[in-house]
């Protein structure tokens, strides 16, 4: 059968009114407009609906039942299409995040706190995980989004940068890079370095970093976790480079950090899968985490002190 949902409103409102005009009233339209409207579904259905004189509109027997029936759907229809409604405002519920370890320890903190004080009802997990593994668990929705390293080769993801920040040099307070209040790339040739592994998103930015400024330096070590860089450095391994977003260094130590020149960032990145909605509540937190990656990259900017 081709009927409308309009039509069984109209056809509703005529048997709850007992008039064509009282019923048009109700639901905004014109009296021609509610009789077309009943031929139609009449013709639609193969039986007569309402019995009409001069003075009043009788629903017959198939009407009657008719109507009995679709008046309690209707009811329902409305009910449900409300209670989509206020499911797709609400803020409350579970939201879950991956993010890769140095993003985890250094912007995630916060933007967990900031969550919570703007939205109580609504518990923020976060998944700490290598960035590989954060890619994996947005693909297969085990979280509802993940903040990344760009570049991400994903046409299968929606990305957006909200950060954008300097790698820096590592080195002990008694190595000649400490006096100097820069270090240009090319005075790291032959110099010992302890890196983070492939696991990381910055390994291969910072090998990318190395070729185009022509620095040819021996990887010493390659580490797991960002804060093995640090007692790594000061035990006089290596010298290292890492994103701005690990400091600060650890108190009482004995490292310092200076600028490379020329300027090289890393951007990072919300992700999430593509043509798919987030839930109010995930797109709450989505939007707390690009104010506070916003707030960081101002503080830095101010700051501008290494």
């Amino acid at each position: 059968m081709n009927y409308s949902l309009k039509q069984l409103k109209v056809f509703v409102a005529i048997a709850r009114h007992g008039s064509f005009s009282r019923a048009g009233e109700a639901i905004g339209l014109t009296q021609s407009a509610v009789s077309h409207s009943v031929k139609e579904l009449e013709a639609e259905v193969g039986v007569r609906l309402l019995d009409r004189t001069t003075r009043e509109v009788v629903l017959t027997d198939a009407g009657r039942r008719l109507a009995n029936r679709v008046e309690r759907l209707l009811d329902e229809l409305q009910a449900s299409l409300l209670d989509a409604r206020s499911f797709g405002v609400q803020r409350s519920g579970t939201v879950r995040v991956a993010s890769s370890q140095t993003i985890s320890a250094h912007l995630m903190p916060q933007c967990i706190a900031a969550g919570e004080r703007q939205y109580p009802e609504i518990r923020i997990m976060l998944r700490d995980q290598a960035q590989q593994q954060v890619l994996h668990s947005i693909r297969n929705a085990e979280v509802d989004f993940g903040i990344v390293v760009d570049p991400v080769q994903a046409v299968d993801l929606d990305c957006e940068p909200v950060l954008h920040e300097p790698f820096l040099l590592l080195c002990r307070n008694d190595h000649p890079f400490a006096a100097q209040p820069e270090v240009h790339w090319s005075a790291l040739n032959g110099c010992r370095l302890v890196l983070q592994d492939y696991a990381s998103g910055s390994r291969p930015l910072i090998d990318s970093a190395l070729r185009q400024q022509g620095v040819e330096a021996p990887v010493v070590q390659e580490i797991g976790h960002p804060a093995t860089l640090f007692p790594m450095v000061a035990a006089g391994i290596g010298i290292s480079i890492f994103p701005a977003l690990a400091l600060p260094l650890p108190e009482g130590g004995q490292l310092k950090v200076r600028r490379l020149v020329p300027e090289i960032n890393r951007a990072l990145m919300l992700v999430r899968r593509k043509n798919r909605s987030l839930t109010p509540a995930a797109e709450a937190i989505w939007q707390v985490v690009r104010q506070q990656a916003a707030l960081l990259q101002q503080q830095r900017q101010q700051q501008a002190d290494y």
